[in-house]
C-alpha cells in the first residue's frame, strides 16, 4: 500500500509541470502586452516599461524565465501578481476557503443526494418516483450551469421579493455573505441563505449523473446470483440492498465522483461569476481577462494537484467497498 501510495504521488510532478508547461508557453503566444494591463490607463513610455519588465523579469528571454518560475514553483512560491503586485500565495490563499467551502458543499449534496436518490429509484422500478427521477435528472445533466444559475436567481431571488414571499422563501442572488462558518465549512446565522443557490448550481449536474449511474448499476447488482442467495436466507429487502447490494454498487460510483472533480471545478469557476461568489473562479476568470499569468498558473498548479490526489483516494477507496481488492506486492501475490 505504502509503495503504492508513493508511486500515485511521484506521478503528480509530471502532471502539474505539463499543465503549468503548457499555459507558460501559450502566455508568450496569446496576444496581448502585460506591461501594458499593468500599466493601465497611463501611457507606457520606454523608462517605465523598463521598469516594469525589470520588477517582474519579462525582459529576460522567455526559457529563463521559465526556469525561474519553475525554480520558484519547486519551493512553493507562485510568484508576484502583475495586475496589483501582491504575492500570489497571499491572493489564492484569501479566495481558497470561499471555493473550499462552495466545493464541500457541492460534494455533500452530490453524494447524499446523488447515492440516495438513484438507489431509490432502482429499488422502486417503474414507479412514479423512477420516472420522476429519470425525468429530473435528464433535465439537470442538460442544462448548462449559468441558465440554471440565472433561473434560480430569477425565480428563488427577484420573483419572490418582487411579489412579496416569506423570507423562508427569499434567497440572495449575489455575493458571499457575512462570511460566518464553524468547522471552518458549516454556515452560521443567515449565511447559509447565500451558500443554497451557488451550492444547489454547483451540484445540480453532477447530482444528476452520480444518480443516474447509481440507478443503473444498481438494477446490475440486484439481479446478482448473491443477491438472490442473501434474500433465500431470510433477509428482509432492505438488508439485501443496504448490507449486499450498495456496497458492490458504489465502485463504479466512486469513480465517477472522483472524475467529477475536473466537471466541479470548471463549473466552479461559471457558478462563481453567476453568483459573484469571491473564489478562485472568479479570480481566475480576472487573471485570464487581464492576462495575469502568475495568478492563471498558480490555480492551475493547485488545481491539477487537488484533482490527482482526489483520484488517489478515489483509488484507495476501492479497497473498503471491496475487500478483494489490495494494492503493491501483495496484489500480485
Amino acid at each position: 500500500m505504502g509503495g503504492y501510495i508513493l508511486r500515485r504521488l511521484l506521478h503528480v510532478i509530471p502532471v502539474v509541470w505539463g499543465a503549468v508547461t503548457i499555459l507558460f508557453l501559450l502566455f508568450f503566444i496569446v496576444p496581448g502586452d502585460p506591461v501594458q494591463l499593468m500599466a493601465g490607463d497611463r501611457a507606457v513610455t520606454p523608462e517605465v516599461r523598463a521598469n516594469i519588465e525589470a520588477r517582474f523579469g519579462l525582459d529576460k528571454p522567455w526559457y529563463v524565465q521559465y526556469g525561474d518560475y519553475l525554480k520558484r514553483l519547486a519551493t512553493g512560491d507562485l510568484g508576484v501578481s502583475f495586475r496589483n503586485n501582491r504575492s500570489v500565495n497571499t491572493i489564492l490563499g484569501e479566495a481558497a476557503p470561499a471555493s473550499l467551502r462552495l466545493a464541500i458543499w457541492a460534494i455533500i449534496i452530490e453524494v447524499i443526494v446523488g447515492i440516495s436518490t438513484g438507489l431509490v429509484s432502482a429499488v422502486k422500478r417503474y414507479s412514479f418516483t423512477d420516472v420522476l427521477t429519470t425525468v429530473s435528472t435528464a433535465m439537470l445533466a442538460a442544462i448548462p450551469v449559468f441558465v440554471l444559475g440565472a433561473a434560480l436567481q430569477y425565480f428563488l431571488g427577484v420573483y419572490t421579493f418582487q411579489h412579496g414571499f416569506p423570507d423562508w422563501a427569499r434567497f440572495p442572488v449575489q455575493g458571499i455573505g457575512p462570511d460566518t462558518w464553524t468547522f471552518f465549512f458549516i454556515p452560521t446565522g443567515s449565511q447559509w441563505r447565500y451558500l443554497v443557490l451557488p451550492a444547489f448550481t454547483l451540484a445540480a449536474v453532477s447530482t444528476a449523473v452520480v444518480a443516474r449511474m447509481m440507478r443503473t448499476t444498481m438494477l446490475e447488482v440486484v439481479r446478482a446470483d448473491y443477491m438472490r442467495t442473501a434474500a433465500s436466507k431470510g433477509l428482509n429487502r432492505r438488508q439485501v440492498v443496504l448490507k449486499h447490494g450498495l456496497k458492490n454498487a458504489m465502485i463504479p460510483v466512486v469513480t465517477l465522483i472522483g472524475l467529477d472533480l475536473a466537471t466541479l471545478i470548471g463549473n466552479a469557476l461559471i457558478t462563481e461569476t453567476v453568483y459573484n461568489w469571491p473564489g478562485l473562479g472568479t479570480r481566475l476568470l480576472g487573471a485570464i481577462v487581464s492576462r495575469d499569468a502568475p495568478i492563471v498558473l498558480g490555480i492551475t498548479a493547485i488545481l491539477v494537484l487537488t484533482y490527482v490526489l482526489m483520484n488517489l483516494l478515489v483509488d484507495l477507496s476501492y479497497s473498503f467497498f471491496d475487500p478483494r481488492i489490495r494494492y503493491g506486492k501483495e496484489a500480485t501475490a
